[in-house]
């Protein structure tokens, strides 16, 4: 699949048809999909300070299609991914610690549904792959059945786990911009990618 395309631009709006920006060719029986990237919807946010990316968390927790998106967090040491993690699953409603899964690799949490709810438990996969030496550790670790289950999956430098990795609904590319500030490079790359990237444009 390729990575993702990280050039700066401005997302083009709500009226956006992803046919355009996608192009899916199904192979059958149960094989991957080639995608070609054409012009993916991106979109450059600026955070002055932490206050900022709190908001921006919440505003994309609130957004259902998160519920079973796959997000990859891109930036150098520093750049404020764990953060950012932390203020989305603290919006999402975790409570208590959350921890760094850098040397765990994986840190699950389930979200129980009210009382009388229909729905079903919400499940977050944290990962951190800065560890990982060679991408195979990701098949081996089993991490295949986590990503075909429902849930959230979150993933930290996910350049090391390699083509190992599904395609990413949305990715975060962040960079530090001044002491407090960060810039952030969304880009999507499938159709619920592209919902959670108008939820949280200006």
């Amino acid at each position: 699949t390729g990575h993702a395309n990280l050039r700066k631009s401005e997302f083009p709006g709500p009226g956006l048809n992803l046919n355009e920006a996608l192009r899916v060719i199904d192979l059958g029986h149960n094989e991957p999909g080639i995608v070609e990237m054409v012009d993916l919807p991106t979109a450059t946010l600026s955070w002055p300070d932490e206050a900022a990316t709190k908001l921006f968390a919440e505003r994309l927790a609130g957004n259902p299609a998160l519920r079973n998106a796959y997000v990859e967090l891109r930036g150098n040491l520093g750049a404020g991914k764990t953060t950012l993690v932390r203020h989305l699953l603290r919006a999402l409603g975790v409570q208590g610690r959350i921890k760094s899964p850098t040397y765990a690799v994986v840190e699950p949490y389930t979200l129980e549904p009210a009382a009388g709810s229909n729905e079903d438990a919400f499940n977050i996969w944290h990962f951190d792959f800065y560890r990982f030496d060679d991408p195979r550790e990701w098949a081996d670790a089993g991490f295949r059945d986590i990503f075909a289950s429902p849930g959230l999956k979150l993933a930290e430098w996910p350049q090391n786990a390699g083509a190992q990795l599904p395609l990413a609904d949305l990715v975060i590319e962040l960079a530090v911009a001044g002491d407090e500030s960060r810039t952030a490079v969304l880009t999507a790359q499938t159709k619920a990618g592209t919902q959670l990237l108008a939820s949280v444009r200006p």
